[in-house]
């Protein structure tokens, strides 16, 4: 199983990013997915995340109305589309897949990608 996201950067605050992580070694349509971040000195936080279906997806409340999290099983990926950002956003994301179909379970994600840096300047 691997899981390789990018796209992360350095961003202006109110700027865009779009993350993306490709997924191979497994059945990727067969698993829910997660978006996760973790600031320096913080706890790692679950983002968004979107269901094998995509019939239901999970936003944390502070980055509700400003990400939305896809999913595009004929390339493997799952995409984090990131507006209006802001300082506090800055983190290392990391992408990972989960079996179950209640996707704040944090416990359920097994398997974790690398993490791509997004750093928004004031």
């Amino acid at each position: 199983v691997q899981l390789q996201a990018s796209g992360g950067g350095l961003v202006q605050a109110g700027g865009s990013l779009r993350l993306s992580c490709a997924a191979s070694g497994y059945t990727f349509s067969s698993y829910s997915m997660g978006w996760f971040r973790q600031a320096p000195g913080k706890e790692r936080e679950l983002v968004a995340a979107i269901t094998w279906s995509r019939s239901s997806t999970y936003y944390a409340d502070s980055v509700e109305g400003r990400f939305t999290i896809s999913r595009d099983s004929a390339k493997n990926t799952v995409y984090l589309q990131m507006n209006s950002l802001k300082p506090e956003d800055t983190a290392v994301y990391y992408c990972a897949r989960s079996r179950a179909v209640l996707l704040t379970i944090q416990s359920s994600y097994d398997y974790w990608g690398q993490g791509t840096q997004v750093t928004v300047s004031s």
